[in-house]
């Protein structure tokens, strides 16, 4: 056997759902006459022929009109196809959509926006105080690796050290003759 035969050679295999699609009315070589029907044919004839019978006081005096239209609708729905998909499973998918919240689902739960709060914030305007006056660079004590004290022997002093970037800033502008 050469390369090109084997090439040529396909396989398929059918499921039984397409070999023998579900209907019902049909066993073996016999079937029900007009049939076999499709699910859709039957729940058309069953509450078709239910409404039929419970309104036919309304529509006795059109004569055998409904019946007809009856039948006709029986027939109409044996294979139609709403986008391609087969009409109970289309209507449970719009009954569905329906269904589901307006806003969409996350992680399965519907999704809604968060309430509404009010957002009460508010902010301080306050004074600067007056920079301490700048020192020369020798009088400023310098610190020591030891256990927290100036290389002076006197205790540092916090107030003369500026607390914020801000009044660092101020401070070497001072220093350096003045604001420009």
């Amino acid at each position: 056997m050469s390369v090109g035969a084997a090439a040529g050679r396909s396989g398929r295999f059918y499921t039984a759902a397409r070999r023998h699609p579900w209907v019902l009315g049909k066993v073996a070589d016999w079937k029900i006459p007009l049939g076999p029907y499709t699910p859709a044919q039957i729940a058309v004839a069953v509450g078709g022929g239910f409404v039929l019978f419970k309104s036919l006081a309304v529509w006795s005096w059109m004569g055998p009109v409904p019946v007809v239209l009856w039948v006709l609708a029986i027939w109409a729905v044996r294979r139609p196809k709403v986008r391609g998909r087969a009409p109970l499973q289309a209507a449970l998918g719009w009954v569905l959509l329906a269904w589901q919240p307006s806003g969409g689902r996350l992680g399965g739960r519907a999704a809604r926006d968060r309430a509404v709060r009010p957002f009460l914030g508010g902010f301080i305007i306050e004074d600067a105080a007056a920079p301490a006056p700048a020192r020369s660079p020798s009088r400023t004590p310098q610190w020591s690796a030891g256990a927290g004290r100036c290389a002076a022997g006197a205790p540092p002093s916090r107030a003369a050290r500026p607390v914020s970037g801000v009044q660092q800033l101020l401070a070497l502008a001072e220093q350096a003759g003045g604001a420009r």
